[in-house]
């Protein structure tokens, strides 16, 4: 039996398990990264390990979350990541220089080579034959240190892309196409791997749209073939020598096929506040739209500015849209310069914004009070823009440079005739503000500011557990519920005390100060609980509120690493109907939990007078973990014996 894309990198890189679908594996990594907004508990974590230098094949650290500096806490997260990053081995990429997946895909990523990132959106990868994954900073940290990153043999999917995408129909259309089809739970526990004749008539940048957003599937990742596409773009990057051809066998047995004929496509966009809430752009309809912003790590690339710009030129924003533009990188914001694509950019009234994530993660640019924002990003959750009434939908940069233009939610195919964007034959590069590690590591000083607090850590489980629900949620509640980002919160992901009052305030704004008062307890959730971003602080925060046990329907793959790294139990109703019968506050008592726990039996539950069963599906190594309180704790008696 042949094989898929996906099995020939996990092959090569397997260090631990059998790739039976549904078993623990560990995984070599060969590149990691990592943001400032997940970094600083990332190297912290990777500090108490001890290990001297990096034992990856190359590691980064990007600043490109928190860059608006409107006191000391981010500009000193950045220089202790700096300092860290110079001392043990990891390249460190400036603020400034661009989004990290963006600038990874330009000037380090490399066909079938494993990349970890603490960001949701490191599937990004896969645009160039990269089997990339999202995952909490702890793990990052581990792979940093030479360890394995362990995931869940996943199933494999196929996605066949026939045909060729018409005049003003993007790569954007085509992964809003497969939420439409799969939904944000459809790709939990999958990889998803693009096949078919489309394949060859999308670029790299394309491509990397279509991985970006595989998040949002709940895949484990997504991956395209490596081919002469592929090929071109990294010798345009002057990194030719790092390309191999990538493809799966002709017999390679998949678990799921999907199809999407991109000749069929018409522009699509994700409506308010899900991204699979999917509908075309002509049947939506002219609403009145009053902000546009195009840019983040899924539609940030030269080909998607160029495409914006020449929409763009000549042409004025309308009045009542305020329009922003972030480039990705810096190589995209230079070329845009030198070619004047800038200039006409500017000229028709746009908002530039720096080489950062910026409104993406709510650091500025929050819509006025339901206000309708028109977004080329990934994700539309509720009040994830800052403003908790915004109506945020997903659309491609044709979409929202049209709409910019009309003021309303526009079909762009109503512009007439496409402008045609060429690939470059080779880009600017210019790796300045990229600054390498340190040659005499022994002579750096890692710098830490008064913002940078200890992280919490896990005790180990006790025979029994008695407490309260301390909350009660539905189905698909996201990192964004559980901890909000945005500009006014983000500093402070370095110091969790702080961050712990803030804790699921948009769902129930009483939840810390309940935790508090209650000594912790245990969280009740509905199905694809912690689903979005790879923020561990989600499971971090919980912790240091008390939370010993996260009870739902089911878990995102991310959030469940994270809450065991951190020393939570991650469980799961038998039966789904007792959800129904758990109130706020019920006492919840878990008998016989060490026992069970140890022996890998479901957990017994009693709340209410009633008796009922949960599953607690982990591996081994994970049961270990929670045993110990956490993977740190468990790794340290793994040494010590």
């Amino acid at each position: 039996m042949g094989m898929t894309i996906a099995q020939k990198i996990l092959k090569e890189h397997l260090v631990d398990g059998e790739m039976v679908q549904g078993q623990e594996i560990g995984l070599r990594i060969d590149q990691t990264l990592t943001q400032d907004a997940t970094g600083t508990m990332a190297y912290l974590q990777f500090e108490a390990m001890g290990v001297d230098q990096v034992r990856t094949e190359r590691s980064v650290a990007y600043i490109d979350h928190n860059t608006l500096q409107s006191g000391f806490e981010n500009a000193d997260d950045h220089k202790y990541i700096g300092s860290v990053a110079k001392k043990h081995g990891i390249y460190y990429s400036k603020a400034g220089n661009g989004i990290c997946h963006q600038v990874h895909l330009e000037r380090f990523g490399a066909p079938g080579k494993t990349l970890i990132g603490s960001d949701s959106h490191t599937p990004t990868g896969g645009g160039i034959g990269m089997l990339a994954f999202g995952a909490g900073g702890l793990d990052v940290a581990v792979a940093m240190g030479g360890g394995a990153y362990y995931i869940p043999m996943p199933k494999m999917v196929r996605v066949n892309l026939t045909g060729k995408l018409s005049p003003w129909v993007s790569a954007k259309d085509v992964i809003l196409d497969v939420l439409r089809q799969m939904t944000v739970k459809g790709g939990v526990g999958k990889i998803v791997e693009y096949a078919g004749e489309g394949v060859a008539t999308l670029s790299v940048p394309e491509r990397a749209t279509i991985t970006n957003m595989g998040a949002e599937l709940g895949a484990t990742t997504s991956v395209f073939p490596s081919d002469g596409e592929t090929r071109r773009f990294l010798e345009a990057q002057d990194r030719g020598d790092v390309w191999v051809e990538l493809s799966s066998d002709p017999d390679a047995v998949y678990d799921e096929e999907y199809t999407v004929d991109l000749s069929a496509l018409e522009p699509l966009a994700a409506m308010p506040h899900m991204p699979d809430n999917v509908r075309p752009v002509a049947e939506i309809g002219a609403i009145k739209v009053n902000q546009c912003c195009i840019g983040s790590c899924t539609n940030s690339s030269y080909y998607d500015m160029m495409k914006v710009a020449s929409i763009l030129k000549g042409k004025t924003v309308h009045p009542d849209v305020s329009l922003t533009i972030s480039p990705g990188s810096k190589q995209v914001f230079n070329m845009l310069a030198q070619n004047g694509a800038l200039a006409d950019i500017i000229a028709a009234g746009a908002r530039i914004l720096e080489c950062a994530c910026g409104p993406c993660i709510g650091m500025g640019q929050s819509p006025e009070s339901a206000g309708v924002s028109l977004r080329t990003f990934n994700r539309n959750f509720e009040g994830r823009s800052g403003t908790q009434d915004a109506q945020i939908y997903l659309v491609s940069p044709e979409v929202a440079a049209a709409s910019a233009l009309a003021g309303v939610l526009t079909d762009p195919r109503t512009l007439g005739e496409m402008p045609a964007i060429e690939m470059p034959e080779h880009f600017v590069i210019n790796d300045n503000m990229i600054v390498r590690p340190a040659e005499n590591p022994a002579e750096v000083e890692v710098v830490r500011g008064p913002n940078i607090k200890p992280f919490p850590l896990g005790k180990a489980l006790e025979a029994s557990y008695t407490g309260r629900v301390v909350l009660k949620t539905e189905d698909n509640i996201t990192t964004d519920h559980i901890l909000p980002a945005g500009a006014k919160l983000l500093p402070y992901r370095s110091n969790v005390p702080y961050y712990s009052n803030y804790c699921f305030i948009n769902v129930d704004p009483e939840f810390p100060a309940r935790c508090k008062e209650q000594g912790g307890g245990v969280i009740v959730g509905g199905a694809n609980y912690g689903q979005g971003s790879s923020r561990e602080h989600a499971a971090l925060v919980p912790l240091y509120l008390g939370v010993k046990a996260v009870l739902c329907k089911s878990f995102a793959r991310i959030h469940k690493a994270n809450l065991v790294n951190s020393g939570i139990l991650p469980l799961t109703f038998a039966d789904p109907a007792d959800y129904d019968a758990i109130n706020l506050l019920d006492e919840i008592a878990l008998p016989h939990v060490l026992e069970e726990i140890k022996n890998g039996s479901q957990v017994t539950v009693v709340c209410g007078g009633r008796t009922f069963k949960a599953d607690c599906d982990v591996s081994d190594r994970q049961r270990g973990a929670l045993l110990a309180g956490g993977t740190l704790n468990y790794a340290k008696e793994q040494a010590a014996q």
